[in-house]
């Protein structure tokens, strides 16, 4: 793990690292920041996330809306 200010003095090393495999946490003010990663890997990550997500319209009809009551609405009176 790295710290922005080590990340910035040493970037060759963090992304040397990250092309042979291992992604690089940098953290600022003690906190995750980011990952820097290989293009690569971020790619096939990309795209096993596209293959296991479902269509939208797969979403949709997954949807439970027979089995949830719709909210009794009456409207109020209003006068002018």
């Amino acid at each position: 793990m790295w710290t922005i200010q080590d990340a910035k003095n040493k970037f060759s090393s963090v992304v040397d690292a990250a092309l042979a495999g291992t992604p690089q946490e940098v953290t600022r003010r003690g906190k995750p920041a980011v990952v820097v990663m290989s293009a690569s890997e971020y790619h096939h990550l990309l795209a096993e996330a596209q293959r296991s997500r479902g269509s939208f319209i797969e979403h949709l009809l997954a949807f439970p809306g027979e089995d949830i009551e719709g909210a009794q609405v009456e409207p109020r009176s209003v006068e002018f």
